[in-house]
């Protein structure tokens, strides 16, 4: 690594703040009264009734949310022995992987003990802070002696990530790297080269999922194991040595259909490697260099099939597919141990996730890369988001079957949906829209920048979803060379139709219609002409407006206002267009209007916004808590600015009085009931408010860029209401995902736009 790499790397760990997690409260500790319900006396209520029920823990404290990472420093990473206090930093990385990835909390806790007794004893003794122990950097053989004896006291799960993280990994890889070359797990021959804590559990795992021991060579610094052999032996190396002549890794290599390196680099030479059986798979996991480079490998055996622990390489064995995911699911359902049914689950789940379609989340993080099942994508990348709702999903399962679930979980539908609620919060929330659009008939929808990488991956996921018949307007060369390059496989002119903007030069339709409905604004024939040649939006536009399209998304290229001017002057509106975001937070969604169109609205202009919005609002089955907010707090200024929100409320309350509306009021006011409570205790709203009305342009769109940048909320839409047909225009930096979120938008409203309109089929 650089001189550069390694100053960035000291920076990271030091700066803003020294270390990488801390602590934070989930509950509000800003008065006495929180105090007294924190601490004492409130806090005896939830002490009383974990005496009478221990189940009440995981409900009234964070164990069941809580995984204690532990080390004795002894064997970490490439550094080897460094001792607790340097391992510190590994740990709290592990702590922030299983918060990342699975929203799990972590206490990071370095032991300066080598006893292993005297270990076991002080982790057994934690048992009570914590829901599940994930051992860490702890060398063999004591790490399996540790374990063992900790599962065999306690009675939540232990997991000794260097062994059974790995060999989840490993074991993913080749079962689907099985599936590539069409072998049986039964009749493969299997060499190891490494006899540490992790080589060993990744052949105990395999042969639990059908591989056969006398198949099974293991190699370690001295040689084979084999039966007989007393130096360097332990009781986990005997269960492995086998009568055999073979007494080198070049003995043992002829033939072999897998191999398996968590050993050293370059123990594995090509002419080793081209003594294997047809298309062998290879894993070589020593880290930072491999048994063997892929690239040498393939030069002797170009049918071999690669894994490495490295990220550079296709096919990393990296054990973040897994610790996170299994321990939620453990977490999730009051496991008591994690068995080795629940292991094969989560290996199934990982192997078979490879097998579908990368999101555009994946493809964006590894861009260039082939996600498409095969020799060189076995396994799914670290940053796939469904692994959190399909590893999990199947670690409880297994547990319920196991019967070491001490909390089963009834309805596994409705535990995915919360888990891919915490990997994408816009799942969960556009459900309805989703489940809308899928129901109805399948309108066409066309998209206007056709060609674009992240509308083109958004098509995959409304075709499988079966959400619209998708147009693009694009040129079809362009559209089948993409394809081809982002690996999608929906099918052009079936799932997907194409029209070519070149076409309208055959089609005078196009321009007709669109000078019909431009000539009087200044637009000559032969600019309808080009418009429809060289402007995607405006054929968009017209293509709705015609019915050949029930509804449009555009937006991905250009500004905003030019995109609204545009269509607007094909398809109109009701003269009170508008727009309406949602906002994803942790304590659900936050909807804000209006951040794009109307620069200064009127007191009459806010009523109708409000009204679309408060619509839109309940598409989501979501209950409409209004605040039109001001620099004045209910009355305290007399300005215009505040005069019209107050105006606007009070129309809002005379019109719509089974809607909880009101203002003017501050922001902070709107969200925080006790202090309105204390303000205006008779105010027409109740709890936080989730609807937002701002005065003007300026402070909505700074608003919506705030709460963006601050707090990371996913946003949805912006939504445009006041249209006379659906069309709506996406931001610039949306994402194929939220491209697919418009899209579910646009065609529940084509649906009640055609309950109330004749519409084509």
């Amino acid at each position: 690594m650089t001189d550069n790499f390694k100053e960035s790397a000291l920076r990271y760990h030091a700066e803003p703040t020294p270390g990488k997690l801390c602590i934070q409260p989930t509950t509000p500790l800003s008065n006495k009264r929180d105090l007294s319900r924190a601490y004492s006396p409130g806090v005896a209520y939830a002490c009383e009734a974990i005496v009478e029920d221990v189940n009440e823990a995981a409900r009234m404290t964070a164990r069941g949310n809580l995984v204690g990472v532990i080390s004795n420093g002894t064997a970490v990473l490439g550094l080897g022995n460094i001792g607790p206090l340097a391992s510190k930093p590994v740990m709290e990385g592990k702590a922030v992987l299983f918060k990342k990835f699975a929203n799990i909390d972590v206490f990071d806790i370095e032991v300066a003990e080598n006893d292993v007794d005297k270990l076991v004893d002080i982790v057994c003794a934690l048992e009570p802070t914590f829901g599940g122990i994930n051992l860490e950097d702890i060398k063999a053989p004591e790490c399996f002696i540790v374990e063992a004896k900790c599962r065999e006291r306690m009675n939540i799960p232990v997991f000794h990530d260097d062994q059974h993280g790995t060999a989840i990994v490993a074991a993913a890889a080749v079962y689907n790297g099985l599936r590539v070359v069409e072998k049986s797990i039964e009749d493969i021959k299997c060499v190891v080269s490494g006899s540490g804590a992790a080589a060993i559990a990744c052949v105990d795992l395999l042969v639990s999922m059908g591989l056969q021991k006398e198949h099974v060579t293991l190699i370690d610094r001295t040689g084979v194991i084999y039966s007989g052999r007393g130096e360097g032996m332990n009781p986990w190396k005997e269960r492995y040595a086998r009568d055999t002549t073979d007494r080198t890794l070049d003995d043992a290599i002829d033939g072999a259909d897998l191999f398996m390196g968590l050993s050293s680099p370059g123990v594995l030479t090509p002419e080793m490697v081209a003594k294997m059986a047809p298309k062998p798979l290879i894993l070589a996991m020593a880290n930072p260099t491999p048994e063997i480079m892929p690239e040498l490998a393939k030069e002797v055996r170009p049918d071999a099939i690669l894994a490495t622990g490295r990220s550079d390489y296709p096919n990393q064995v990296n054990n973040v597919l897994c610790f996170p995911f299994i321990f939620r699911g453990a977490l999730d359902c009051g496991a008591t141990t994690i068995n080795e049914e629940m292991k094969q689950a989560a290996v199934k789940a990982i192997a078979d996730l490879a097998m579908k379609q990368a999101t555009d989340v994946v493809a964006e993080a590894y861009a260039g890369e082939d996600l498409t099942f095969g020799p060189e994508y076995l396994i799914p990348k670290p940053f796939d988001p469904r692994l959190i709702e399909e590893v999990p999903v199947a670690v409880v399962q297994a547990a319920m079957d196991s019967g070491v679930a001490t909390r089963p979980i009834a309805d596994l539908d409705a535990y995915r949906a919360k888990l891919h609620e915490f990997v994408n919060a816009a799942g969960l929330f556009m459900q309805p829209m989703i489940e809308a659009a899928k129901q109805g008939p399948k309108r066409r929808l066309v998209y206007a920048e056709g060609e674009n990488d992240d509308v083109l991956m958004a098509m995959q996921a409304i075709v499988d979803e079966g959400v619209a018949k998708p147009i693009l307007i694009a040129r079809n060369e362009i559209v089948q060379a993409s394809m081809e390059r982002l690996g999608l496989r929906f099918n052009l002119g079936e799932d997907v139709s194409v029209f070519d903007p070149r076409d309208c030069d055959h089609h005078d339709q196009y321009w007709q219609h669109y000078h019909d409905k431009v000539g009087r604004k200044g637009i000559t024939v032969e600019a309808a002409q080009a418009e429809m040649r060289q402007n995607p939006t405006a054929l968009a536009a017209t293509m709705v407006s015609m019915g050949e399209a029930h509804g449009m998304i555009c937006g991905k290229v250009n500004r905003f206002e030019t995109h609204f001017r545009q269509i607007n002057q094909v398809l109109g509106s009701n003269g009170h267009a508008a727009s309406v975001c949602a906002l994803l937070l942790p304590s659900g969604p936050l909807f804000l209007a209006d951040a794009f169109l109307n620069v200064d609205p009127d007191a009459e202009e806010l009523v109708a916004i409000t009204e679309a919005s408060i619509d839109f609002v309940k598409q989501f089955g979501v209950e409409p808590k209004v605040a039109l907010l001001s620099h004045s707090n209910f009355g305290s200024s007399s300005s215009g600015s505040a005069r019209k929100m107050r105006d606007a409320a009070a129309m809002l309350r005379d019109k719509h009085p089974e809607v909880q509306v009101d203002g003017e009021m501050h922001s902070y006011t709107a969200m925080n009931e006790e202090l309105r409570q204390r303000i205006f205790p008779g105010a027409n709203l109740s709890g936080s408010a989730n609807l937002l009305i701002m005065p003007n342009l300026d402070a909505a769109n700074i608003a919506l860029g705030l709460i963006r940048s601050l707090t990371d909320a996913l946003l949805v839409g912006p939504f445009l209401t006041g249209m006379n047909k659906p069309a709506h225009i996406v931001i610039p930096s949306v994402s194929a995902r939220g491209i697919f979120n418009m899209s579910a938008l646009t065609a529940a409203h084509v649906e009640r736009y055609c309950e109330d309109n004749v519409c084509l089929p």
